[in-house]
C-alpha cells in the first residue's frame, strides 16, 4: 500500500471553492483520484484520472465545478471544487492504484483501489 499525503479540505460557504490535493512521491501509480462518503451513505468515486493520459472520470454531480488534474513530476493530484453546494459536504478520501488496469476495473465498476489516504472533511454550508 502507497502512503498518500492528503491536503486539509475546510468548511466553505455555497458558491466558495476548495481545493484538495494528494502527493505520493516515489511510486509509480497509475490511477489517482478522489472519492467522498457522507453520513449515512456510500463512498462514491468524485474523480479520477489515469496518470498516464487520457482517461478522466468525473461524477456526473460535479462534472463542470470539479476538475482533477496531475503533476506526474510530484506524483500529485489536486482536485480543484468550484461552486461548492451543501451536497458537497462529506468525508473526502484520495486514492490510488499501482496496478496499470486500474482504471479499466474502475470503469468496470471495481472500486477498491488499493492504496487510500485518511480522508478529510469538506463542510459546505448554505
Amino acid at each position: 500500500q502507497v502512503r498518500l499525503m492528503e491536503s486539509r479540505g475546510g468548511s466553505v460557504q455555497a458558491g466558495a471553492s476548495l481545493r484538495l490535493s494528494c502527493a505520493a512521491p516515489g511510486y509509480t501509480l497509475y490511477c489517482m483520484g478522489y472519492f467522498r462518503q457522507a453520513p449515512g451513505k456510500q463512498r462514491d468515486a468524485v474523480a479520477v484520472l489515469y496518470t498516464l493520459g487520457g482517461s478522466l472520470y468525473y461524477a456526473d454531480s460535479v462534472k463542470g465545478r470539479f476538475t482533477i488534474s496531475q503533476d506526474s513530476a510530484k506524483n500529485t493530484v489536486t482536485l480543484q471544487m468550484n461552486s461548492l453546494k451543501p451536497e458537497d459536504t462529506a468525508m473526502y478520501y484520495c486514492a490510488a492504484d499501482t496496478r496499470p488496469h486500474c482504471f479499466g476495473l474502475f470503469v468496470a465498476g471495481e472500486t477498491d483501489f488499493d492504496s487510500w489516504g485518511q480522508g478529510t472533511q469538506v463542510t459546505v454550508s448554505s
